[in-house]
C-alpha cells in the first residue's frame, strides 16, 4: 500500500476574504472627511450561483443572510471540497474492510493430453495400457465466494486517519466560510443602510441650500445682499447637489455588491425592510478574547486538522517498510453440474516484509 496525498493541506481552499476597513465617505462635503467603517469581500464571495428564488416583498436582514448561505459561492465552492474530502475518505477505509466477491464459472473442455506429454508414458501394469491422448468433452462448473482481509496494515491505518482529519479539516472549513457569508452579506446590508440614510440626509441639505439660495437672491432682489453672497449661496446649493448625485450612485453600487453576493439580479430595483439601530459591542478583555478565538474559530480549528492530516500521512509513509499481514479464504462448491457438485474450501494467510523497494 501507498501512503495517499492530502487533499486539503495548506489554505488554497479559501473561498475568499472579508476585510474591514476605514473609508471616507463619498461626495464633496463642506468640511472634512468622515471615515467610515466597510466591509469588503473579495474572491468567491463576491459572486452567487444561478437558481436563486425571486424576491417577493422589501428584502429583510435575515431573508439576506438566508440567501446568502444558500447561494453565495463561498460556501457552495467549499461543499464541493467537503464531498471530495469525504470521498477520500470512504477510500481510505475500503482498503480496511473485507472484500467479498462471488464467482460463478461454467468450462465446457476438451484435453489433449498427447500435447502435455501424457501421451508417451508407458503402463507398468500386465497387458499394457495406452493413455489417451484426448479426454472430453466435459463440463466444469464451479460457484465459490472470496473473502480477503487485511489484518495488520499500519500504514493503511494511518492512511485512514489522514483522510478522516482531511475531511474534519473541510467540514470546519465550511463553517468558516459561512461565518465569512454571515459578514459579507450582512456587512454589505448595514452598508445599504447606511448608504441610504445618507442619501436622505444629503437631500434634505439639498432642500435646504435651495432654500437659502433663493432666500439669498430675494434679499439681492431688494437691496439686502450682494451678489457675491447670491454666488456664494448658489455655489453652495451646486455642491450639494453634487454630494447628493455621489450618494445616490454610491448607494446604487452598494445595493448592486449586495445583490451578486445573495443570487439576486443586478438590475433588481429591490428596497430593504429592517432598519437596524446602534447596539454598543459587548466589553471584552483581550485575554478572554483569545481564548474564545482558539476555541471557536472554524478555520485556526480547520488548519489544527490539517496538521493532523500531514502527520498521519508522514506515518503513513514511515509505516511502509513495516510488515502487512492479510488473511484470504474461499467457499463453494464444484462438479460438472451445479447438482452434482462437491463442496470445497481454501484459507490461507499471508506475511508480507518489505525487504528492498529501491530506496522508496
Amino acid at each position: 500500500p501507498q501512503a495517499v496525498p492530502l487533499p486539503l493541506s495548506g489554505r488554497g481552499t479559501q473561498a475568499g476574504s472579508v476585510t474591514a476597513t476605514q473609508t471616507a465617505l463619498p461626495g464633496a462635503t463642506a468640511s472634512v472627511n468622515t471615515a467610515s467603517p466597510t466591509v469588503q469581500a473579495q474572491g468567491a464571495l463576491t459572486g452567487s450561483r444561478s437558481g436563486a428564488r425571486a424576491l417577493t416583498g422589501a428584502l429583510g436582514f435575515k431573508d439576506a443572510i438566508d440567501r446568502g448561505l444558500a447561494y453565495n459561492l463561498g460556501t457552495v465552492n467549499v461543499g464541493q471540497v467537503v464531498t471530495q474530502a469525504r470521498s477520500q475518505q470512504a477510500i481510505a477505509r475500503s482498503v480496511l474492510l473485507p472484500n467479498i466477491a462471488g464467482d460463478l464459472a461454467a468450462t465446457r473442455q476438451q484435453l489433449n493430453l498427447a500435447a502435455n506429454g501424457f501421451g508417451s508414458i508407458s503402463s507398468p501394469f500386465p497387458g499394457g495400457f495406452a493413455f489417451p491422448s484426448i479426454v472430453g468433452p466435459f463440463n466444469v462448473v464451479d460457484l465459490r465466494a472470496r473473502l480477503t482481509q487485511s489484518v495488520v496494515d499500519v500504514t493503511s491505518w494511518n492512511n485512514f486517519k489522514a483522510a478522516r482529519e482531511g475531511a474534519r479539516a473541510a467540514e470546519l472549513t465550511v463553517d468558516d466560510s459561512r461565518d465569512l457569508v454571515v459578514l459579507a452579506v450582512g456587512g454589505s446590508y448595514l452598508q445599504v443602510l447606511a448608504a441610504r440614510a445618507r442619501v436622505e440626509s444629503a437631500r434634505v441639505q439639498v432642500q435646504t441650500a435651495e432654500a437659502l439660495y433663493q432666500q439669498t437672491a430675494q434679499r439681492k432682489a431688494v437691496g439686502l445682499a450682494a451678489q457675491v453672497d447670491v454666488d456664494r449661496s448658489q455655489i453652495q446649493a451646486l455642491t450639494q447637489q453634487q454630494r447628493l448625485t455621489a450618494l445616490q450612485n454610491d448607494l446604487g453600487k452598494q445595493k448592486i455588491s449586495l445583490a451578486r453576493m445573495i443570487g439576486l439580479p443586478p438590475t433588481d430595483g429591490y428596497e430593504l425592510a429592517d432598519m437596524v439601530g446602534f447596539a454598543p459591542a459587548q466589553a471584552i478583555a483581550v485575554d478572554e478574547a483569545v481564548r474564545q478565538a482558539r476555541e471557536h474559530r472554524a478555520d485556526l480549528q480547520s488548519a489544527e486538522a490539517q496538521v493532523r492530516a500531514a502527520e498521519r500521512a508522514l506515518a503513513a509513509a514511515r509505516a511502509e517498510r513495516l510488515p502487512t499481514v492479510g488473511v484470504s479464504g474461499d467457499y463453494g462448491t464444484i462438479g460438472s453440474t451445479l447438482a452434482n457438485g462437491r463442496a470445497t474450501f481454501s484459507v490461507a494467510g499471508r506475511v508480507h516484509i518489505p525487504l528492498w523497494d529501491g530506496g522508496r
